[in-house]
């Protein structure tokens, strides 16, 4: 059962109440005496880490709209930016436990994320099961008190450095795809958890393939009903693309900012690139806006489809911007700075503190297809929110052991 209050509404109580306690935060914890784990504890020990969260559990009840009074509040005190240390498990790790966990693990594992003293992953792609995520073969067989789990996942994103995933097996291939998996909180420190780096043409490794050989997951860190896995996955997959496009950013910041800065300072620019330019910006701040009232809208629970479509949005807006940097650095933009492979403990092109544009050019390339590709997105746009006929899905009605594979 969800632990997640869906009903309430913005009243001018809870919105005094928000700014009591940062007051209170900011008052006690002063951000340039406390170290960045020390004010991330605070603020989750005052209901200031998801607001929209119970008491005790990072929230104090109130409307998720309010969580943008927080974050604009802090953004202006430089505090640093928790999400882009651990966004898998605040993005996502964090509405799945809160929607689908008993109290007493939500309680165990909300602060560490949240302090980013934990590092969370996400374990749900496979090698025959990309954007099909239901067609997985990762299997979880009940022993007892616990599932032993065997299979491989690949391309999870920080699992080099998480110490928590969020895996779905197949605890059933008799029926079909979608009604036979079973969602999990696994360990990543557990024996048989194998994790081997993928490098990326950035150079970087922040990809990698997981592999599972018979590796022990205590039934209680199981999310939902057992054979219910999908259920859960959505709650996931939908935060995952409002986590990737669906943030609230400052007017003129991220992408756009530095193909301003790239402007000012080059000699190649001309009237047509003055002319994409201020369509680019207009579309950055199209979307910002977009995102502010999609944040002002939604209520307590999880988001719907208009997560996808400012996933899309972002994804193909991010690549046009630095496409068009590229070409204002002209043969600049071909220097590059070292093809080591490193595996960096962040992910995702903003979250970078380095100007290395052409490195966050060639890492904006996966923008449209993490979080699900851009195609799946313009599939759910086009069934769920303009209610057109889906594509036929032949395997859908059928058990998973029956269904023909690669």
């Amino acid at each position: 059962m969800s632990v997640m209050d869906r009903s309430t509404e913005v009243d001018q109580d809870q919105v005094n109440l928000v700014k009591e306690k940062l007051d209170l935060l900011l008052t006690e914890f002063p951000p340039e005496k406390t170290s960045a784990r020390d004010f991330w504890g605070a603020q989750y020990d005052l209901g200031l880490a998801w607001v929209h969260f119970p008491i005790g559990l990072g929230g104090l009840g109130v409307s998720p709209a309010l969580g943008e009074v927080v974050a604009s509040t802090l953004r202006a005190r430089g505090i640093p930016n928790n999400f882009a240390r651990n966004p898998i498990g605040i993005g996502m790790g964090a509405p799945t436990l809160a929607t689908h966990a008993s109290v007493e693990l939500a309680s165990k594992l909300l602060r560490p994320m949240f302090t980013c003293e934990h590092i969370w992953c996400q374990l749900f792609s496979e090698p025959n099961a990309g954007s099909d995520v239901a067609s997985l073969s990762t299997k979880a067989e009940r022993d007892g008190d616990e599932w032993i789990i065997s299979g491989q996942k690949v391309w999870t994103t920080l699992a080099h450095v998480a110490r928590w995933g969020m895996i779905v097996a197949r605890t059933d291939p008799s029926v079909p795809k979608h009604a036979g998996m079973t969602y999990f909180v696994v360990d990543m420190e557990s024996d048989g958890v194998e994790v081997r780096p993928l490098r990326q043409m950035t150079g970087e490794a922040e990809f990698n393939e997981v592999y599972f050989n018979n590796v022990r997951i205590p039934d209680s860190q199981r999310l939902g009903d057992v054979g219910r896995g999908w259920n859960v996955a959505i709650t996931t997959l939908m935060n995952e693309r409002v986590s990737i496009g669906g943030n609230v950013m400052p007017r003129g910041s991220g992408a756009i900012s530095e193909a301003l800065k790239v402007w000012g300072d080059s000699s190649n620019k001309t009237s047509g690139h003055r002319d994409e330019l201020i369509r680019l910006w207009v579309e950055a701040e199209v979307n910002r806006l977009t995102n502010i009232r999609a944040a002002q809208l939604r209520r307590a629970g999880n988001p719907g489809p208009e997560g996808s479509v400012a996933k899309l949005a972002y994804a193909e807006l991010n690549q046009r911007i630095y496409s068009f940097t590229m070409n204002l650095l002209g043969a600049g933009g071909l220097e590059y700075s070292s093809y080591e492979m490193i595996r960096p403990d962040f992910s995702g092109v903003n979250m970078r503190s380095e100007r290395d544009l052409p490195k966050i050019f060639l890492r904006s390339r996966a923008n449209s297809i993490e979080g699900g590709t851009s195609e799946i997105m313009r599939n759910i746009l086009a069934e769920r929110v303009l209610g057109l006929p889906g594509d036929p899905r032949v395997d859908k009605d059928i058990p998973w052991s029956e269904v023909p594979k690669n």
